[in-house]
């Protein structure tokens, strides 16, 4: 019947000269093509309405249209709604259910036939919950949701940039533990695998749940355990597959990890609760809960038992949208902001009486403390970093689009703060991880009762840079500056020129001892651009350049070390590499090389580098725009004019870049000049600039 069905939305009926005759249409034949350079999702419903139920599904095709723009065409897979508070929001996240399983991600990722598309409306970097994948791996969690971008269109209008990920159930290459026998056969193997989740909604599948009077019978999957009250809901085996054979056995066996907990010997060894547990995916599971500070992560917590097995897995995770940072809820006497907070204090959900619990045993403090301290120094933050400027790059025209179909500078759920451009927001989430790392190490270390919890103190700089004041840098053997190309923004070694501003470089200390160091022409950073996974030796050999400034991005954070005779390398914090002449050059253009740090440094010329204050032509030292300077961008419509209006416009001697709506560049300025942008064609544009150590944008209706 359903065949006959889905071959019926598939024709068109016509009335021919004989009678009425039916004419076949081919459904897949559609005009998709991407708008970006992500991947695009085409989504028609059969009757042409939206999505209205998180429950019901309704049927729909699919057209996929992937990176290399090949179309893969999907007849009658159904869709509905998904979530709890952001199925509320305007943008919203969906499930998709195929009609067979399907390799949707390709290979290394699931074969399934339930999909997620995440919407992200409340989190307006859209990568929170790709970033905490990423930790989890990194971590060492065995399973990661996936996290592929795309861009949606639904019944022929587009909706924005969406992420696909798994939906969380037993699966290879998802939950990948023991599958039960279905029907459970005499004699069965009950031990495992169970997918579970502490649910602070409490709200199970009990008989009143269910509207087909057959299934009114079948057993609650979930139960609330005995003494931390928390509320367990059993996702594997299925609601509708479940034996109650199943339901006492998981019940009892969570249970008695509960009672272990909560017993007055629990910290013994034995017959506590420590045997219950798989110490390595705990301790990760809620470092990344801390680490990621998501106050829903003991709301919502996934946890398994595989079989054969008597200890329960923890992860993976899930649903981290407000977290970093990005929840304005406020808790009793402790505010709403989780930077220096930990979500053992203050998050949601009775899973937080398990964790509190268990901080009160030395074995997990310890536990705790050691892995947090292992993942800090084997690079979690470097990583995350890295990672958060791959994904930002990776999505960026998609998320170009996404804010001119959605509003920016909103409130949508319960964003805490609120900027009028994506870069602000991706600068909070970094800024949040900045001061959060650090924080956590030093309160993990006071649970602990270890005194060294923060950890050395910052490195004190060899160069004590001045404030406001702009420096050169040349070569000790070729007596070279170095300087920037404006047109490629790569960094090389030119002749002095006392006028030339690209010479001249702002040096700027950082509270953990390196150095921000930016172009007085452009207000870019010098950067190391080096691919890969470097060390001290390796992966050298790229030349350096400036990008827009961004003082939480290692790669654009160099130490300055003093040698003898009052040379100085630049070592970057991200490659540790050095800064190289390449070959000692003397002739302009010379490239300026990321290279090989080692005990060369303090002898060979191409590494060693000469500072000093920058002076005019009367021998002055050269200032830079003062922080305090009030400044306007006004734009006469009629003229086309743009300009910046200020007392004192000598001062503004940073460039300005002008936007087209697919982001490309289409004129650039300097701030104390102006310029017109008559020449352009009507449209939106965006104008930015890097002023008072922020990079600063507007929206402009030429």
């Amino acid at each position: 019947m359903k065949q006959y069905l889905i071959t019926i939305f598939s024709c068109m009926l016509m009335l021919s000269g004989t009678g009425w005759v039916y004419a076949q249409n081919d459904p897949s034949q559609k005009d998709v093509h991407r708008l970006t350079n992500l991947p695009h999702v085409y989504i028609n419903t059969f009757s042409g309405n939206g999505i209205y139920s998180t429950t019901e599904y309704v049927y729909a095709r699919m057209w996929y249209v992937d990176e290399e723009d090949n179309v893969q065409f999907y007849d009658s897979l159904q869709i509905r709604g998904r979530g709890n508070a952001t199925w509320g929001l305007a943008k919203r996240p969906y499930k998709l259910k195929f009609q067979k399983k399907e390799k949707l991600l390709g290979k290394g990722y699931a074969n399934a036939r339930k999909w997620t598309l995440l919407a992200n409306h409340g989190d307006k970097t859209l990568i929170r919950n790709a970033v905490t994948s990423l930790m989890g791996e990194r971590a060492g969690l065995k399973f990661n949701p996936a996290a592929k971008f795309v861009d949606l269109t639904l019944n022929d209008r587009y909706v924005g940039n969406y992420q696909i990920s798994d939906q969380v159930e037993v699966r290879p290459h998802r939950v990948n533990i023991a599958e039960q026998e279905y029907p459970l056969a005499e004699g069965a193997d009950i031990t495992g695998g169970y997918l579970l989740e502490g649910d602070g909604s409490g709200e199970f599948h009990t008989n009143t749940y269910w509207s087909d009077e057959a299934k009114r019978n079948l057993p609650p999957d979930g139960f609330t355990t005995t003494r931390g009250n928390v509320p367990v809901r059993i996702h594997y085996p299925d609601a509708e597959d479940l034996d109650r054979t199943q339901v006492a056995y998981i019940r009892q066996f969570v249970n008695r990890f509960d009672q272990r907990l909560f017993a007055s010997n629990y910290d013994d060894p034995v017959e506590g609760y420590r045997p219950l547990v798989d110490s390595v995916s705990l301790a990760n599971w809620y470092i990344c809960s801390e680490l990621s500070a998501n106050v829903d992560a003991f709301w919502s917590t996934y946890f398994y038992k595989e079989q054969a097995d008597d200890r329960l897995f923890w992860g993976p995770l899930w649903d981290y949208d407000i977290a970093y940072n990005n929840d304005n809820r406020e808790r009793v006497g402790k505010g709403c902001n989780t930077t220096l907070q930990l979500i053992a204090d203050v998050g949601y959900g009775n899973v937080r009486n398990w964790v509190v619990r268990m901080w009160r045993d030395p074995w997990f403090q310890k536990l705790v403390y050691r892995r947090y301290t292992e993942l800090i120094n084997g690079g979690m933050e470097d990583y995350l970093n890295q990672k958060i400027d791959s994904l930002v790059q990776l999505i960026d025209e998609s998320v170009q689009l996404n804010y001119k179909r959605w509003r920016i500078d909103t409130q949508t759920l319960r964003e805490l703060v609120l900027y009028s451009t994506y870069d602000e927001y991706v600068s909070d989430l970094r800024e949040f991880l900045a001061v959060h790392i650090p924080y956590l190490k030093e309160a993990f270390a006071k649970k602990a009762g270890i005194e060294d919890g923060p950890g050395p103190a910052p490195k004190v700089p060899d160069f004590d840079a001045k404030k406001n004041v702009c420096y050169t840098i040349s070569n000790s053997g070729s007596g070279t500056f170095v300087d920037v190309n404006l047109e490629t923004e790569a960094v090389c070694a030119n002749s002095l020129d006392e006028e030339s501003k690209s010479q001249q470089w702002f040096i700027t200390p950082l509270k953990n001892g390196y150095m921000f160091i930016t172009n007085r022409a452009t207000g870019y950073a010098l950067n190391d651009p080096t691919e890969g996974e470097p060390t001290a030796t390796t992966l050298t050999g790229t030349q350096l350049n400036t990008v827009p400034a961004d003082s939480l991005d290692l790669r654009q954070q160099w130490d300055i070390v003093k040698q003898e005779q009052g040379r100085y390398n630049l070592v970057n914090r991200f490659s540790e590499h050095a800064a190289n002449l390449s070959g000692g050059g003397t002739e302009n253009g010379t490239a300026v090389l990321s290279y090989t740090s080692d005990e060369r440094n303090s002898t060979s010329n191409n590494r060693l580098w000469v500072i000093e204050e920058a002076r005019d032509q009367n021998g002055n030292v050269i200032e830079g725009l003062d922080e305090m300077v009030d400044y306007a961008l006004a734009y006469d419509p009629q003229s086309g004019r743009i300009h910046f209006g200020a007392d004192n416009l000598s001062a503004f001697n940073f460039p300005v870049r002008v936007y087209d709506q697919l982001g490309r560049l289409v004129v650039t300025f300097q701030a104390s000049e102006g310029t017109s942008l008559s020449h352009l064609p009507r449209g939106l544009y965006i104008v930015s600039w890097y002023a008072q150590k922020r990079q600063k944008s507007v929206k402009l209706l030429r």
